[in-house]
């Protein structure tokens, strides 16, 4: 938490009636745990019973899974835990802004895209997890890109990511869910590392329409230390369009060490969750002003670009 008080930022004058102040959702840390005289050798039964039931809830296909093909109890059980471990040992991400994650209602969370692979959208989606006063999953939206690639597709599908289409989003977060997108999209992800924390377009403002037709509120995500896990010095194109990529990188380790130059540099990251752009008092068809969109998807980019300038000049180095 940074202690700021979370006041919300104000959509234009001519879509909203009155100011409107979000309350800060109140964080709920994880139980500290029990400290034992005499620590157990073995495994605790009730581990071991709890993975037996998990098998066997595979075995059977007893486990729940929504519309989306998202397995909670997969993501939970199995992928989380190593993730959690390079968010707090690799990159040991410091959180601020947590307050500023609503309850009660879904939320769509704009972040800026950075790192040539997208470490920044999966330590995101821990970031609100484990700070979320109700514990929520983030619901990302990804390019059709990822759903075409075998296994990465089917996994982003299970840990509840989707295509980053207006209706899927919109059922998301009208169900209460916590929805990501990333609107720099490639040309954020892809930049070279001569123009890191220098946001890029953020499109033509689809996610700000699409969260006037939700009415939930906009949560502008600063993310800073992903730009330096891969500096990007240089595009091979031939070999990309041969794969059909966007880009094929290189960088200083990458592709001169083959995979090994593919493990991201452990630096020190932050993430900031900014204060909430309302959506829900504006007109029935605020969606529809295409002046109004841009006005917030220019306020909401000029924002998280503030804060990186802040959080990247604080900083004693990219490693502390």
């Amino acid at each position: 938490m940074n202690g700021r008080t979370a006041d919300v930022i104000q959509l234009p004058r001519r879509a909203l009636d009155g100011a409107v102040h979000v309350r800060p959702a109140t964080v709920t840390g994880r139980p500290a745990p029990v400290a034992r005289l005499h620590p157990r050798t073995e495994p605790e039964p009730g581990l071991l019973a709890g993975a037996a039931r998990f098998v066997r809830r595979r075995l059977t296909g007893t486990y729940p899974v929504d519309d989306f093909g998202f397995d909670p109890e997969l993501t939970d059980a199995v992928l989380m835990p190593p993730l959690r471990a390079i968010y707090e040992k690799w990159f040991r991400v410091t959180v601020t802004g947590a307050g500023n994650l609503p309850a009660g209602t879904g939320a769509l969370v704009v972040a800026n895209h950075s790192g040539t692979l997208p470490w920044d959208a999966v330590m995101t989606a821990v970031a609100v997890h484990d700070n979320h006063p109700e514990r929520k999953h983030l619901r990302m939206l990804g390019a059709d890109l990822v759903f075409k690639v075998p296994v990465l597709g089917s996994l982003a599908r299970k840990t509840g990511q989707t295509l980053a289409c207006s209706a899927d989003a919109q059922r998301l977060l009208r169900a209460g869910e916590m929805v990501g997108v990333w609107p720099e999209g490639f040309k954020g992800i892809g930049k070279p590392f001569s123009e890191r924390y220098r946001l890029q377009r953020f499109g033509r403002g689809g996610f700000v329409a699409t969260a006037l037709r939700a009415g939930v509120p906009i949560i502008p995500c600063s993310i800073v230390g992903a730009e330096e896990i891969h500096p990007k010095i240089a595009d091979f194109q031939p070999l990309a369009r041969l794969l059909g990529l966007p880009y094929f990188p290189v960088t200083p380790l990458f592709p001169l060490l083959g995979p090994l130059g593919a493990v991201p540099l452990p630096t020190k990251w932050t993430i900031d969750f900014g204060e909430p752009v309302r959506t829900d008092r504006a007109a029935p068809d605020a969606d529809q002003d295409h002046a109004l969109v841009l006005d917030i998807a220019d306020q909401v980019r000029d924002t998280i670009q503030a804060t990186l300038t802040r959080l990247v000049a604080a900083r004693p180095s990219i490693f502390t």
